[in-house]
């Protein structure tokens, strides 16, 4: 039973001090290093406890190890869906199509997306297509995915995570 309760507070502990790290990490890619020293002064610290106990125990089991890895497992995929949701920012999406007619761009600005045009041309096979530059919050990704896709099945489409928008609309 002993052995149990060590595994299970490792791994809980593991969870918590690497969810810390993962959203430390994108906060430091966002550029708040204030916040991010905050963040790992507590990270650090669940860490140090956490690393302690499963070298220090009485118990010689591959369950400490397993218990550990686990937490650090999971703690990444918590630390990511967590990420996911409480930090806000924003994305671009560039839309590479052919089916950039008036009424699917309507349709775009009627669902509330701002949008730039631009006009393109394929140098492989010299067909004129359209590019589209959509700013908008990350939580917006699969909404605009599934509706990009409904236009143009075929349309290449990349996101790529804004550092800085100055001006503009963003949905």
């Amino acid at each position: 039973m002993n052995l149990l309760l060590t595994c299970l507070g490792i791994f809980m502990a593991r969870i918590l001090d690497v969810s810390l790290g993962t959203i430390r990490t994108i906060i430091m890619v966002k550029g708040n290093s204030l916040k991010c020293a905050f963040i790992a002064f507590f990270e650090v610290f669940v860490w140090f406890i956490v690393a302690r106990e499963a070298l220090n125990t009485e118990h010689i089991s591959l369950w400490i190890a397993i218990s550990y890895s686990a937490g650090y497992a999971t703690g990444t995929y918590i630390g990511s869906k967590l990420s996911n949701i409480f930090i806000k920012g924003n994305t671009t999406c560039q839309v590479i199509t052919s089916k950039a007619t008036k009424n699917n761009i309507k349709l775009l600005r009627d669902k509330g997306y701002a949008l730039t045009i631009l006009d393109i041309k394929d140098y492989y096979d010299g067909i004129k297509k359209k590019m589209l530059l959509i700013e908008i919050n990350n939580t917006k990704i699969k909404e605009l995915s599934k509706l990009i896709r409904k236009i143009d099945n075929n349309a290449f489409i990349t996101f790529s995570e804004t550092k800085t928008v100055i001006n503009g609309f963003i949905k």
